[in-house]
């Protein structure tokens, strides 16, 4: 068991994390965990779940949310772990060791790095430490005013770690770690004045003066437009150390080439004489590059600078470097990629910059990289070299000597003063580039400690890296700046078919070569193997291809000509992936939804979602799936089906896992939205609960949930139906009731119509009445009253078969308000009391306050406000008022009507307002509407009809 405050509050169990419910009850758990083993009084406690005045009732809020932990604790047997929530007096108190706790291992760490006697050992408590944030401090928790001071001491604290971690680096030498520490955090944090200090000074300790003095001038300006005021001592020093070139105790950089050159006096011929090779030979006389051949002049001369340890290149007849081109050709055919190409110019700007073109197998970066090479010739008047590091391919990686020799011979070196070992190839690969304009391309890389050793010397040289990897390390350590590179628009895949097929081929069959080119989802290698398929066979239609394209069964095989495809070059990303996420990979291809989380990728590969997570940032690195949104990703079209050819014997597994998932995610949600509800339904006697469910904060996030999951639970449902798993396609449906509810006019009926073919194929009783209930009330207010009326009028008869009374009650509801629409209002009035009834038998309240609420509108209906205004009264009382956003919203507005024709227009007024301010509150605008349109008709404010007309806009961009 463990408890966390550093991210969101929970409490971690070995079956995954407690369902801690509303974000007040985190907030609870909060104040206990910060005072851990110590009571805190209650009178604290209110000041912690409330931020203003408490509710009357504030007392028995706390003790159901405190009887609910103790509840939630011991079946989690906190009792083993020495956890306890207690009683005393007007107190509680959480006692539980402190190693449990990760807000106190945080602290413990710190008191442990500060006892080391060597850096490198700090850095490593220090790392520890940090690893034990998982975002923002009491994250999920309504925060009162103790809790906000409490998590900004907390912050605090985690800032002055990192702080403390990058001068660790320091005194170990690793500049560039402290500086890409600190950058993402200086982002999250910009006017902090001592971390914009500490990022200066690591900027300028890792030879990057120019970025640490416009940190500088970026903060000042800062500081002055948002506070009003200059930079602090901290500041100032620091930028003053920076200008002098003395960073404190630690050595300076070494100068820039710029300075350098600078330095050497006329007439001393720059890098000329020989220098000293292992065997002892001199080599010849010569300038390293255009800024040291020597100049004429006067003057004494000066001693000779050392000799570099290797040999320069010979000059040129002309005594310019011979220059050096080893590109390959232009790609054909290259079409669009403007916006990239235009970033990679951004990207080569400033001084030794190295581009990155990351994206997947078949994406186009080595076209793109050439293409912009060729472009540019002006830009590297003393050549351009690339090398092919062949990272992902099944004849292996080049030695790092081979790439180094070839550079070299390039450069001029003669084949015998090469040097055989890869560091002292790699330090006169940088000597001799240290005054050139080059562009260096390292195509294929695999991995950042690879590309490093290649990057040349020069302020002035450009290196441009492609991958199928994001290569971070490389962004870290060399500011490498990414230009990520995505599938082609579909224009622009119907012009590379063109550039193949020639336009008129193209122009004959338009909406085929688009569809051509959507089946390839824009992979410029698919397209090039399509136009290939149909340049060698003139007799075939665009639209031929395109049929067979369609079948996904074959997809993947039309897309290999010879050794060259779509499935090939996924086959050698792959092979570089380990085990683990090559079977999340092949587990992801039976997903039938296109988004995935870590809980659904755990639940399809068998897994944890913290293994899960660990497979998709591999495969996220590998670019086979994109990250989307934080915690969500996509895969390609063609990866999906290469993925399912992984391991076809697992689709079954891999669906029902998933399907499963879906249910108690749904379930949990719906649990959180709704937390009065009763269960829709018992789980499947076959239920494979996941290993962890995810938690949500409080009702927001559950509904968020629910609407961004939408169309992926949808067709998970259709592929239970189609795989005969109808016990789970009905429940998967059924538990978005809560969205249903909140947003009842966003087309549910399709999708509810197949829950209903499901529940028929189970012969399940029980399922059918449900789904019929929610289905007839759907279409009632889809105006489709005479469907509904036809459905509903067989619920409750199945519900009674099915010994459900909870059930039967709401089918009865919601015939009723069929019945009501249809003229048949003393019938309706009876099936609504009938309702009321079978609840109170049943002892649920939150189905009593439901049908309550529709018996209230019936009397308001039939023009009984004094009956109504009971019915919804008792209904108000049955309800605690933290929740039921929605129902409350409804009944107040009974209220307020039936207020109204009592004649009590002040009163009715007042309640109609309250009515409409809890909707606009909880996002309930249809609430809002209803009760604001009843305002209207008794006073003509212009306030009410300002936020009815805002409700009703609101309410038509969501539809």
């Amino acid at each position: 068991m463990e408890f966390r405050l550093l991210g969101t509050v929970s409490v971690e169990t070995l079956t995954g994390p407690l369902p801690l419910g509303p974000a007040k009850r985190r907030s609870l758990l909060a104040a206990l965990l910060l005072s851990a083993n110590t009571p805190v009084s209650l009178g604290r406690l209110t000041e912690c779940l409330w931020d203003d005045e408490p509710p009357s009732q504030a007392r028995g809020v706390i003790q159901g949310h405190v009887s609910r932990l103790r509840a939630l604790l011991a079946g989690a047997d906190a009792e083993a772990y020495g956890v306890e929530l207690a009683t005393l007096g007007d107190a509680y108190v959480l006692r539980a060791p402190e190693t449990l706790l990760d807000s106190q291992r945080f602290e413990e760490l710190l008191m442990l790095a500060r006892e080391q006697r060597g850096p490198a050992d700090a850095v490593l408590m220090l790392k520890e430490a940090l690893s034990l944030w998982q975002g923002p401090a009491l994250s999920g928790a309504f925060a009162g005013p103790p809790l906000r001071v409490a998590a900004h001491s907390l912050e605090e604290s985690r800032l002055a770690t990192v702080e403390q971690l990058s001068r660790a680096y320091g005194a170990l030498g690793e500049h560039h770690r402290a500086a890409a520490l600190l950058t993402a955090e200086t982002a999250a944090h910009p006017l902090r004045e001592s971390l914009a200090a500490e990022l200066m000074l690591a900027l300028f300790r890792a030879g990057r003066q120019s970025e640490a003095l416009d940190r500088f001038h970026r903060t000042r300006r800062l500081l002055a437009d948002e506070l009003g005021i200059d930079p602090g001592h901290e500041l100032a020093d620091a930028y003053a150390l920076i200008l002098r070139g003395a960073p404190g105790s630690t050595d300076a950089p070494p100068k820039s080439a710029e300075a350098s050159a600078a330095a050497v006096p006329p007439g001393s011929g720059g890098l000329s004489g020989g220098g000293g090779s292992p065997g002892g030979t001199e080599g010849p006389s010569g300038g390293g590059g255009p800024s040291c051949v020597a100049a004429g002049g006067t003057g004494t001369a000066a001693p000779a600078p050392p000799r570099p340890p290797f040999p320069a290149a010979p000059p040129s007849p002309a005594g310019e470097p011979h220059p050096v081109d080893l590109l390959p050709r232009a790609p054909r055919g290259f079409h669009g990629r403007a916006a990239e190409l235009a970033a990679l110019s951004r990207s080569a700007a400033g001084e030794a910059p190295v581009c990155l073109v990351t994206g997947p197998a078949g994406v186009g970066k080595t076209a793109l990289a050439l293409q912009w090479a060729h472009r540019n010739p002006a830009l590297f008047p003393d050549g351009r070299l690339f090398a092919d590091l062949r990272g992902f391919s099944a004849a292996g990686e080049p030695a790092l000597i081979d790439v180094l020799r070839e550079f070299l011979l390039a450069l001029g070196v003669s084949p015998r003063r090469v040097p055989e070992s890869v560091p002292a190839a790699a330090a006169l690969f940088r000597s001799l580039t240290a005054r050139r304009r080059l562009l260096v391309v390292l195509d294929n890389a695999r991995d950042s400690a690879t590309v490093r050793t290649l990057l040349p010397g020069g302020a002035d040289c450009v290196t441009l890296v492609t991958s199928r990897h994001r290569l971070e390390g490389l962004i870290a350590s060399d500011a490498a700046r990414p230009v990520p590179l995505d599938t082609l628009e579909t224009h622009d895949g119907t012009a590379l078919l063109a550039g193949v097929l020639g336009e008129e081929r193209v122009l004959a069959e338009p909406v085929a070569a688009r569809r051509l080119s959507e089946l390839c989802g824009g992979l410029p290698l698919a397209l090039r193997v399509t136009a290939a398929r149909l340049a060698g066979r003139p007799h075939w239609t665009l639209a031929a291809l395109a049929g067979e394209l369609a079948d996904e069964r074959g997809r993947l095989a039309y897309l290999d000509v010879d050794d060259t495809g779509v499935a090939a070059a996924l086959r050698l990303t792959v092979q570089q992936l380990p085990p683990g996420a090559v079977h999340q990979l092949a587990r992801l291809g039976h997903h039938p939804g296109g988004h995935y989380d870590p809980y659904a990728a755990a639940a399809l590969a068998g897994t944890d979602p913290v293994t899960a997570r660990a497979a998709l940032e591999q495969l996220a690195a590998a670019h086979l799936v994109t990250e989307t949104a934080p915690g969500r990703w996509v895969l390609h079209d063609l990866v999906r089906l290469y993925a399912r050819s992984l391991d076809p014997a697992s689709a079954r597994e891999a669906l029902i896992g998933v399907l499963d998932h879906c249910i108690a995610t749904a379930l949990a949600a719906a649990d959180t939205a709704e937390p009065g509800g009763e269960p829709c339904f018992v789980l499947p006697e076959d239920f494979r609960r996941p290993s962890a469910v995810q938690d949500f904060a409080d009702r927001a996030e559950a509904m968020r949930w629910l609407a961004t999951e939408r169309e992926d639970l949808a067709l998970t449902a259709l592929a239970a139906r189609e795989a005969g798993l109808d016990d789970r396609a009905w429940r998967i449906i059924l538990l978005q009731w809560p969205q249903m509810v909140w947003r009842v006019r966003d087309s549910w009926s399709p999708l509810l119509e197949l829950a209903l073919e499901s529940a028929r194929a189970e012969k399940d009783a029980y399922a059918e009445s449900r789904v019929l209930t929610l289905l007839g009330w759907v279409l009632t207010e889809e105006d489709r009253t005479a469907e509904a009326a036809a459905l509903l009028e067989r619920s409750p008869v199945l519900a009674r078969e099915a010994g459900d009374p909870l059930g039967e009650a709401t089918a009865l509801v919601n015939l009723a308000v069929v019945q009501a629409e249809l003229g048949e209002l003393p019938t309706a009035l009876e099936n609504c009391a009938r309702a009321v009834e079978l609840t109170r038998g049943e002892g649920d309240r939150h189905t009593e306050m439901l049908t309550l609420q529709h018996l209230a509108r019936m009397h308001l209906t039939a023009h009984r406000p004094k009956e109504a205004l009971d019915c919804a009264r008792t209904a108000l009382d049955l309800g605690p008022e933290h929740e039921e956003a929605a129902r409350r919203s409804l009944l107040l507005a009974v209220c307020g009507e039936a207020r109204l024709a009592l004649g009590d227009e002040e009163d009715g007024v007042r309640l109609l307002d309250r009515a409409a301010q809890e909707a606009e509150r909880d996002g309930y605008d249809e609430g809002a509407v209803r009760a604001l349109e009843a305002l209207l008709r008794v006073s003509s404010r212009t306030e009410f009809r300002r936020r009815h007309d805002e409700a009703l806009r609101r309410l038509a961009e969501e539809s």
